[in-house]
């Protein structure tokens, strides 16, 4: 049993040992490792630096113009909303006269065209139809007349042949 517990020992003594050397050799990379990462570091550092200030002062100056930019363009969005909404109405209100006034102008143009065909009509009735009718009669009496005369001087001549017919 003697040798059980030596042999047991020394296993353990070789497992520590083995078990420290793993420790120092991760050790040692976790230093290489923490070098190079501080190296990394700083280089990234340096390249980054310059540009984060160069970025923040440009920022610092941009925010007022940016500021004042943003500004303007919400001063003349409310601008054009309203000179939009004047045009609008503007726009309504002369759509809606133009429209009154061609009704009117309609209106006004059937009337008159109305009185036109009464006034027509009007002459046809007052005018017309008596100079028609007088026409007519002083066609009868002219008729009468011409019959009348032209007997007379038929039986003046002796002939009862007017002398446009004899002649053929």
């Amino acid at each position: 049993m003697d040798n059980l517990l030596t042999i047991s020992i020394a296993v353990t003594s070789a497992a520590v040992v083995v078990q420290a050397f793993i420790l120092i050799a991760m050790y040692l990379a976790m230093r290489k490792a923490i070098v190079r990462m501080e190296a990394l570091a700083t280089e990234v550092k340096a390249k980054v630096t310059p540009t984060a200030d160069l970025a923040h002062s440009m920022l610092t100056e941009l925010r007022p113009k940016i500021e004042t930019a943003v500004s303007n363009v919400s001063e003349t969005t409310t601008m054009v909303r309203s000179q939009m909404e004047r045009l609008d109405a503007t726009v309504s209100d002369v759509i809606d006269r133009a429209r009154l006034q061609i009704i009117r102008g309609d209106e006004l143009l059937t009337r008159t065209i109305d009185r036109v065909e009464e006034t027509s009509d009007m002459v046809h009735k007052t005018v017309v139809s008596p100079v028609k009718q007088l026409s007519g009669l002083m066609q009868g009496v002219t008729a009468g007349l011409e019959f009348l005369l032209g007997n007379r001087r038929r039986r003046r001549n002796g002939v009862g042949v007017p002398q446009d017919e004899m002649f053929i």
